[in-house]
């Protein structure tokens, strides 16, 4: 059951595991190829704008930051404290190069702004899984950045 928003005002994202409880109510299983942004005030309350962004580039290209920006200016307008990202791609859920490549870009992006990014989670088709940070900031040997595709 997806929750309203007066019902998200009293149950803030407090932790790790309520946010991704969240974007199993919210987002769930993945039926397209899509990115969500949900915004979170000082207090972890979930605020009532959700951005979807349809058919995004398989990888991600030139205009992440300008996506980015557009993103911050929109949380600033509410005054957002953080931003909660999905990537919604209906594939299994082991994380893709793509994936990585999308996670790394918009942790890049949004370092450079006032707008922190709380989590990434990815929407696959059985549910929803966390994308912690060494996930997608690592490759395979340790190196920092994303695993090259094979």
């Amino acid at each position: 059951m997806k929750p309203h928003y007066e019902d998200t005002v009293t149950q803030p994202l407090a932790s790790d595991s309520l946010i991704e409880q969240r974007i199993s109510a919210l987002v769930g299983r993945a039926c397209r190829r899509q990115l969500w942004f949900l915004f979170v005030d000082e207090k972890n309350v979930q605020l009532p704008l959700i951005i979807p962004v349809s058919d995004p580039p398989v990888m991600p290209d030139p205009a992440v930051p300008q996506l980015v920006g557009n993103i911050v200016q929109a949380g600033e307008s509410m005054d957002a404290r953080s931003v909660i990202v999905v990537l919604e791609r209906d594939a299994g859920s082991q994380f893709s190069p793509a994936d990585k490549a999308w996670a790394g870009a918009l942790d890049t992006a949004f370092g450079g702004t006032e707008l922190h990014m709380r989590a990434i989670l990815v929407s696959h088709s059985r549910g929803v899984r966390w994308f912690a940070p060494d996930d997608y900031r690592f490759d395979s040997t340790g190196q920092h950045g994303p695993a090259a595709p094979n």
